[in-house]
């Protein structure tokens, strides 16, 4: 894996960042591209984390700044998009890139920012919205989303947010709660490993459609028996506006699987 900077001046509408890419990938065909943005005041160390973890994996990841730290979710998903196009036109990563198989992620009200992305750009095939605030009207959501949230959260809670934005989502949808988590659960270090499988399963899956991935989803084997997950729910998009539900009853069965996945 190698990565390449990209300073403010040279991002053209967005705050700068990083780029995260394999270099082992030759050929192994173009490769999905995944934007990752932090949430209110906050910056690109808060997120900076999924670049090396999903590029080791084969995909190809910008994470940035912001404009401003107090950029809207609005603008935060315009930012995503113009982070996107930026990894598309690079002379380093650009023709590794299926310009059709992208992803989105982010915190808080980039997490916001990622859920109206979806509504607006086709090309998206998945997104991974972190505790995510919206305040406004995004639109019909039917990208396949993995919704990360944290039980304690005081910010953006999950009643008024999260869960919300989840039950209005009709694609394909995962949730995954912290147990114990404050808002800022998606950046501490301690919880990297444990949203890695998740997240890596998800992109690989609905970016690529790579169906083996399935198994790091679906089955309560794997998040189940985690003291560290007090919630987990998942549904597959059966058809349109419809789901085949797949939700588990936590820690029932004490077997474990994927515990590569990381």
């Amino acid at each position: 894996m190698a990565k390449k900077a990209v300073p403010r001046q040279l991002a053209n509408g967005f705050g700068g960042g990083t780029i995260y890419y394999p270099t082992n990938a030759g050929g192994c065909g173009l490769l999905g591209g995944i934007a990752v943005i932090p949430g209110y005041v906050s910056y690109e160390s808060s997120i900076k984390w999924w670049g090396p973890r999903l590029a080791s994996w084969g995909f190809v990841v910008i994470t940035i700044d912001t404009n401003s730290i107090y950029d809207d979710p609005d603008s935060r998903a315009a930012q995503l998009s113009a982070a996107l196009d930026h990894m598309l036109r690079d002379n380093t990563v650009g023709a590794q890139i299926d310009s059709t198989r992208l992803g989105a992620i982010g915190w808080s009200m980039g997490g916001g920012g990622a859920l109206q992305l979806a509504t607006k750009r086709q090309t998206v095939r998945a997104i991974i919205p972190q505790t995510p605030y919206h305040d406004k009207d995004y639109g019909e959501m039917n990208t396949p989303a993995l919704f990360i949230t944290c039980q304690n959260d005081r910010i953006a809670s999950n009643k008024k947010y999260s869960s919300r934005f989840y039950d209005k989502a009709t694609g394909a949808k995962m949730k995954i709660e912290i147990k114990n988590g404050s808002h800022f659960c998606p950046s501490y270090r301690f919880n990297e490993i444990l949203l890695s499988k998740p997240g890596i399963a998800w992109m690989h899956r609905y970016i690529n459609g790579d169906t083996r991935f399935d198994q790091f989803l679906c089955s309560n084997d794997n998040y189940g028996n985690n003291p560290r997950i007090s919630a987990y729910d998942y549904k597959t998009a059966h058809k349109q506006g419809t789901h085949e539900k797949s939700t588990y009853k936590l820690g029932t069965d004490k077997q474990s699987a994927g515990q590569s996945l990381t």
